[in-house]
């Protein structure tokens, strides 16, 4: 779905938030329900397309003393956290690391900070501080004149950002106009919606090397008061100018994460890697990489080509088309996207792939559970003495594998595709699939590659060879 940067005065755009209170969701409409605690809860968000290109950030490139970037990626029940260090002192904010938006965001003001319809998870478990400008020396509000507020309100027109803020024609046309840039609303796929301000302040990143730091002045992200389903900030990490990779100055590499499993949620002991640089894409032999689709009219954001799935060894059909290229109105593709939990796959097609597993599978139909969360296929599993921790990874349940374009042939670890939904009973436990269909006659991606398939895969950004890998190992073990 396209990004909407909706362009008003302050005081209407908190009053479109509050609108979009009484919209239901559409990307969340299959959302498992929160009182089944052992439950993946999707966080479906980013689809958010910046149509213009913009000059990279040479923040880094002129740097020889730097060359990768390297953070820890924790896991929680529905995506990925990075810890962003910004301001004078530094305020460590955590953050979804997100490859399906532009745009880097953080909770602003320790009161004033509104997550309207949030799920409780977030409000009873105080994930991550807010941001607080008035404690840091170096926090600015990014001018109206600057092209980053330009791409914020997605105007063509440098003048108009400026023109809202109240700037006199005259400071127009000499370009002295210093107004702070106008407040603005971005939003996200589901309806989710964030409202605030385009702040620049001091970013403080961390080198291959632990003890080597590297401060990055005039960092832009969104200083964000309130929101509707979003509780957490977000680092973009497409390829519009406001993402962090690109203010980085390293869009011309590229980056690479390996997502430790998400039986690891919370544990503060396993982090999965991120790697921003040279380094991401260097030594990659073991990967095997499918070219990344050219998309016309959303050029920020990363599609590969799904030719087939394979479901133990017995070849399914070849995918739809439409799965395995990219439209002159830039529609179909596969995106990539570790902001949304789990695979999505376009109708009819899905259907078919559920009536295909279900006719391999032999346990018995967990049809009150399936009703309860939303999930499309659960069975009820054997599961010896009671031992979740081993019946999490041990049964007899189909594999799958993908198939992209360039002959990638990936097969997908044992625990991506399946989860337990509940503690075990009566020796059997419930695992529901993570996957789910979508329509896409509406435009856009017909398949998302989710974060949950994602697991135990080191996946390569190579944007330089426009390429993306994929190498299945064991991630908590690269600790």
């Amino acid at each position: 779905m396209p990004q909407i940067i909706l362009s008003f005065s302050l005081s209407l755009i908190f009053l479109l938030a509050l609108t979009f209170c009484s919209v239901p969701s559409l990307a969340r409409l299959n959302n498992v329900r929160s009182n089944l605690s052992s439950l993946i809860i999707n966080l479906s968000r980013s689809r958010n397309v910046i149509s213009q290109n913009y000059a990279i950030s040479s923040s880094l490139q002129s740097d020889p003393l730097i060359f990768n970037v390297v953070e820890p990626l924790r896991a929680i029940r529905d995506g990925y956290l990075m810890s962003l260090n910004i301001g004078t002192p530094p305020q460590v904010i955590q953050v979804y690391m997100d490859t399906g938006s532009d745009l880097a965001w953080v909770p602003c003001g320790n009161l004033s900070f509104d997550c309207i319809e949030c799920d409780a998870y977030y409000r009873t478990n105080k994930l991550t501080n807010a941001f607080s400008p008035l404690y840091s020396s170096s926090s600015l509000r990014v001018s109206c004149g600057s092209s980053f507020c330009t791409q914020i309100h997605n105007s063509d027109n440098p003048y108009d950002p400026c023109i809202m803020a109240g700037c006199p024609l005259i400071t127009l046309l000499k370009g002295t106009c210093s107004r702070p840039c106008p407040g603005f609303a971005y939003t996200y796929g589901g309806d989710a919606v964030v409202v605030g301000t385009l702040t620049s302040d001091l970013l403080r990143i961390h080198s291959s090397s632990p003890s080597t730091t590297k401060d990055i002045e005039r960092f832009r992200f969104g200083c964000i008061g309130s929101t509707y389903k979003e509780p957490l900030g977000i680092a973009g990490f497409g390829r519009g100018s406001l993402s962090l990779p690109s203010q980085l100055g390293f869009l011309q590499k590229g980056f690479s994460h390996c997502f430790v499993s998400f039986k690891f949620a919370s544990n503060p002991n396993i982090s999965s890697p991120l790697i921003i640089g040279e380094m991401a894409i260097s030594s990659k032999e073991t990967s095997k990489f499918t070219s990344l689709l050219t998309n016309p009219t959303y050029p920020n954001y990363y599609y590969i080509g799904l030719e087939a799935i394979t479901i133990s060894n017995m070849t399914l059909k070849k995918v739809p088309s439409k799965l395995q290229e990219i439209d002159s109105k830039g529609n179909g593709g596969m995106m990539i996207d570790s902001g949304t939990t789990y695979t999505h796959l376009s109708e009819p097609f899905y259907s078919e792939f559920l009536s295909e597993l279900d006719s391999m599978i032999l346990y018995p139909r967990a049809t009150k559970l399936e009703k309860q969360s939303g999930f499309d296929l659960c069975y009820e599993v054997p599961c010896p003495n009671n031992n979740r921790s081993f019946c999490m990874e041990n049964d007899d349940l189909p594999s799958i594998t993908f198939h992209f374009v360039d002959d990638v042939r990936l097969v997908l670890p044992k625990g991506n595709n399946f989860y337990a939904i509940s503690p075990p009973s009566n020796f059997s436990v419930v695992k529901c699939l993570l996957y789910q269909g979508v329509d896409d006659e509406i435009g856009g991606p017909s398949a998302i590659f989710g974060s949950f398939q994602q697991q135990n895969i080191e996946v390569v950004y190579d944007l330089e060879n426009e390429r993306i890998g994929f190498n299945p190992m064991d991630c908590a073990a690269t600790q």
